[in-house]
């Protein structure tokens, strides 16, 4: 699934393709994909016609483009790709939703293999930071590369938990955009091991992890995020090239390139950890 950088790098292409741009329509070709729209395809539809586009923002892995009224808000799930593109070009085989503008340039397309994201028509709310997100989005917690984000107070709630580290970086209530790739590559970076007690880590220990996760998703941003298939790509439909910067993620039985001790995969919530036994040993009472 997109995390942060990824999500980042869609949201910086599309403002340079529909920021100031005045949808003409919106096409729905798949229900799934405004399944959480309330008032279906007709309502979408009609809340988007004649509404200009300001500049689009994101809060984790959720983007928007805030409207007239409102905001188009947008979640690629797994396999969800926002495209823009000659409007007469053929259409791909998993076009979900299609936007035009007034102005008959690129329009923008909805495209996800899997219909796992979504989009919808919501309404802005006051977040917690003196601004508006849309309402789905109040309350996801500030991303580590927002200005608003407040290292002390991840600090005390991290401390408050009293669950494992890698779950607690992964909860969009306390810290948003992380994911499980660069969960792992943050704390391979920070050497703190992934079931690390939340309630026993130092100030000094979250300073330096907090550190490793802007390090990690600056360097993926870089290079376009990560993909490692087709599925996800920015506006234009190329892919991210951090995957052959990963130290940890996916290198199971590969050497560490700081200790070259192999590195070890672990189950972790249906899904799976990689760390280097070395540089992050296991706690001895571990939160899984």
């Amino acid at each position: 699934m997109p995390e942060l950088p990824e999500v980042e790098v869609v949201r910086r292409g599309l403002d340079r393709w529909v920021t100031g741009r005045t949808i003409a329509s919106a096409e729905v070709l798949h229900p799934r994909a405004i399944r959480r729209q309330d008032g279906g395809a007709e309502d979408f539809t009609a809340r988007l016609a004649g509404r200009t586009v300001s500049a689009p923002r994101r809060r984790g892995k959720y983007l928007w483009l805030p409207l007239d009224d409102g905001a188009l808000l947008a979640h690629l799930g797994m396999s969800g790709q926002l495209l823009v593109g000659d409007p007469d070009r053929p259409p791909d085989r998993h076009l979900r939703v299609r936007l035009t503008f007034t102005d008959g340039g690129h329009d923008l397309r909805f495209v996800d293999q899997r219909t796992f994201g979504h989009l919808m028509v919501a309404e802005l709310v006051p977040d917690a930071f003196d601004g508006t997100v849309p309402e789905p989005v109040a309350h996801i917690a500030a991303d580590p590369l927002e200005p608003v984000f407040d290292d002390e107070a991840f600090y005390r709630a991290l401390r408050r938990r009293r669950t494992g580290l890698k779950r607690a970086l992964l909860d969009q209530t306390l810290i948003s955009g992380v994911g499980n790739i660069y969960a792992d590559e943050a704390l391979w970076r920070a050497r703190l091991h992934w079931a690390r007690a939340t309630e026993n880590l130092t100030r000094p220990e979250v300073t330096r992890l907090l550190a490793a996760v802007r390090e990690v998703m600056a360097a993926a941003l870089a290079v376009g995020g990560t993909s490692f298939d087709s599925l996800y790509v920015n506006v234009n439909g190329e892919s991210g090239y951090f995957e052959r910067s990963l130290e940890a993620y996916g290198r199971r039985d590969e050497p560490c390139s700081r200790c070259g001790t192999p590195i070890r995969r672990d189950v972790f919530m249906n899904r799976s950890s990689f760390s280097c036994p070395r540089c992050q040993p296991r706690p001895r009472r571990p939160r899984l």
